[in-house]
């Protein structure tokens, strides 16, 4: 008995140890972020009375860096899709031409730059579609986080 006694607080050691659990308040960023708009006439700026309306929807995967756009729309004869940088109310430039412009637009970015993600996910980005009728856009939604 008296030589298992200096091995019992190593063993006790051992013990707390491995019953040690990792701590579970420490969370994983997510590898991808949901956004969505609805897209109408009344987003454009200025506004306009068309009754073509869209929704778009996508996902940035936090690990790629790529973002992939799914954009449908109904009452519109579509020209052009952009992905454009602006806030709400404010035009920006395009930064992201739709090279089909079909229902349903389906679009995946390159890797995003850091400033890229930064402005997606301050949401600052948005889904325009243009017309003949309206040249500047029709209907207009910006991206937003979900």
């Amino acid at each position: 008995m008296k030589r298992f006694l200096p091995v019992m607080p190593v063993l006790f050691i051992i013990l707390l140890t491995a019953s040690c659990k990792k701590d579970s308040s420490t969370t994983t960023p997510p590898t991808s972020i949901n956004f969505a708009t609805t897209l109408s006439g009344a987003n454009e700026t200025p506004a306009n009375v068309s009754t073509a309306y869209g929704t778009s929807t996508g996902v940035y995967n936090t690990t790629t860096k790529i973002l992939t756009l799914s954009t449908t729309y109904t009452g519109v004869t579509v020209t052009a899709g952009h992905l454009h940088k602006g806030d709400p109310g404010v035009s920006g430039p395009v930064e992201f031409p739709f090279a089909v412009t079909a229902s349903p637009i389906v679009f995946t970015s390159s890797a995003l730059t850091a400033t890229e993600e930064t402005d997606l996910m301050e949401n600052k980005y948005y889904v325009n579609l243009h017309s003949s009728t309206y040249p500047g856009g029709e209907i207009r939604g910006q991206l937003t986080k979900q």
